[in-house]
């Protein structure tokens, strides 16, 4: 990505410029703003203000005109033995993507009072998402087609407004459930494509599925820490949570091993009903 394109204010604080991140609309100035935010940080060129409470402001967060969002029912299926059928579905990942750079950009910068170490966690999940978003749109070039191309629905980015109140729940539910349903779905979705023979799609998708193993680790670690300092028991807490929020239920196939690999006890595996 060409960090020559990077038109943000000239404050050093973390948080400030992951909400400049956040509302900049245009997917690939994003992915590249973002890419710098992380090299500026472990370059120890900004600082963290961790008790400062920002408030943002409207066009949270920034978004493309395209793709059209509608209700996930209405997002068509299409087959995988034709091009515009694979095309759709990398558009949906990207999509997807796109919007896992703004919820890791979102969780920098709206939730005051943590550890230094939360927040460059973030930074680092939204750096990596941006690098998602590129491989995948850049794959769909290839295909023939762009991001937008395709109508897409928004209901990962409802839930993180759902729980923009409160750290505890956006961790418990956002990389928790959300996050973590994609290492359930991402192994049948790299057979499909690499049946469809999109090789380059399939490794896409290795890697993606290896570092999303990471990213539900952070949101694991810190859903931990929030329980742990609140004194709040794990397993119930999460039940509660997903009642209270009304979280999608969780449905198999699941990906265990990936679930245990990100940070998932068994014990709360066995209460998930994952098994």
């Amino acid at each position: 990505m060409n960090s020559t394109v990077f038109p943000l204010s000239s404050t050093t604080e973390l948080r400030q410029q992951a909400l400049l991140c956040l509302i900049e609309a245009d997917p690939r100035t994003k992915a590249a703003q973002t890419e710098e935010l992380r090299a500026r940080y472990l370059r120890g060129e900004l600082t963290v203000q961790s008790d400062a409470h920002l408030t943002a402001p409207d066009g949270v967060p920034g978004r493309p005109d395209r793709p059209e969002l509608v209700p996930p029912l209405a997002v068509k299926r299409r087959a995988m033995n034709t091009v515009e059928g694979r095309a759709s579905l990398i558009h949906a990942l990207a999509h997807i993507e796109f919007n896992a750079i703004n919820l890791a950009l979102d969780a920098v910068w709206r939730f005051p009072n943590m550890p230094e170490a939360y927040y460059a966690d973030w930074l680092q999940v939204a750096q990596e998402e941006a690098y998602h978003f590129c491989l995948l749109a850049d794959h769909l070039l290839s295909l023939g087609f762009a991001y937008g191309d395709f109508p897409a629905h928004n209901s990962l980015w409802e839930l993180a407004e759902k729980t923009s109140g409160d750290v505890l729940a956006r961790m418990a539910l956002v990389p928790r459930t959300m996050e973590a349903r994609g290492l359930d779905a991402t192994p049948a979705l790299r057979a499909k494509i690499a049946q469809a023979g999109d090789l380059a799609a399939a490794e896409i998708l290795d890697i993606i599925l290896r570092e999303e193993i990471g990213h539900v680790a952070i949101g694991n670690r810190w859903f931990a820490y929030l329980c742990q300092q609140r004194q709040l028991d794990p397993i119930t807490c999460f039940a509660q949570l997903a009642q209270q929020f009304k979280a999608p239920v969780l449905r198999a196939p699941f990906n265990v091993a990936a679930r245990l690999a990100a940070g998932f006890s068994q014990a709360e595996l066995d209460a998930m009903k994952i098994v």
